[in-house]
């Protein structure tokens, strides 16, 4: 069955988690960031997402604001900057604002000029994810921002990726989920979607029951996957 629908994450996949840190970093306000950041960068964003997993496996669903402020509190003070409420206040504030990849505009209007329905579906609460689409000017060439708080847990439970069915009618095998979190890409193979891992940092696949279908390094391809 051809493809109609096109799901994408959000974080790591659409938007760049490390610019935050990253923009911080390169104005004078903050020089203790200037060697400091990707690592401040990586242990956020791994906190981030084990949050979610020890959340969802445990029942404690709390918003994905708070489980990235508390990612973030980690992460400061696994690098020697806690208590800095400066600079907490600046990365979450570049948090609601991150950089889209460069190759997401023309990507999505790809997809939008082939008929595609294109979405995202994120952890994200509502606010953060609009605000990340307006930010990235990118708003007009998607058409849903799916959260997971319509269902209260995280990916990769089932109940996150049956929003896709109940918003766009399609059947399952009618939709490519891409991810640039590789666990995310599998889950969804394992839901019956058509897969796509974006594996920008070249990592080895995940030891799960189930696999990314596809695997590239940026979202360039995505509009001819979807057509192929």
């Amino acid at each position: 069955m051809p493809i109609t629908t096109c799901i994408f994450d959000a974080y790591g996949t659409l938007f760049d988690v490390a610019a935050a840190a990253r923009i911080a970093a390169a104005g004078p306000a903050f020089p203790q960031l200037a060697d400091t950041w990707p690592a401040v960068a990586e242990h956020w964003r791994q906190k981030q997402l084990q949050y979610t997993w020890l959340r969802a496996i445990t029942d404690a669903h709390t918003d994905f604001w708070q489980v990235t402020q508390d990612g973030l509190d980690w992460a400061l003070e696994r690098n020697g900057l806690a208590g800095d409420a400066a600079l907490r206040e600046r990365l979450l504030a570049l948090y609601w604002e991150l950089q889209a990849y460069p190759e997401v505009p023309a990507m999505l209007h790809a997809l939008k000029d082939a008929g595609m329905n294109t979405a995202v579906l994120s952890n994200g609460s509502p606010d953060m994810l609009n605000g990340a689409v307006q930010s990235a000017g990118i708003g007009h060439v998607l058409d849903d921002c799916l959260s997971v708080e319509s269902v209260g847990i995280f990916k990769p439970d089932s109940r996150v990726y049956d929003l896709v069915g109940q918003r766009f009618g399609c059947a399952a095998n009618e939709v490519l989920f891409v991810s640039s979190n590789g666990w995310d890409a599998a889950g969804a193979s394992g839901y019956g979607f058509n897969t796509a891992w974006v594996n920008r940092a070249g990592e080895p696949v995940d030891r799960l029951p189930w696999a990314p279908q596809h695997m590239l390094n940026d979202l360039t391809g995505i509009p001819q996957l979807a057509r192929a």
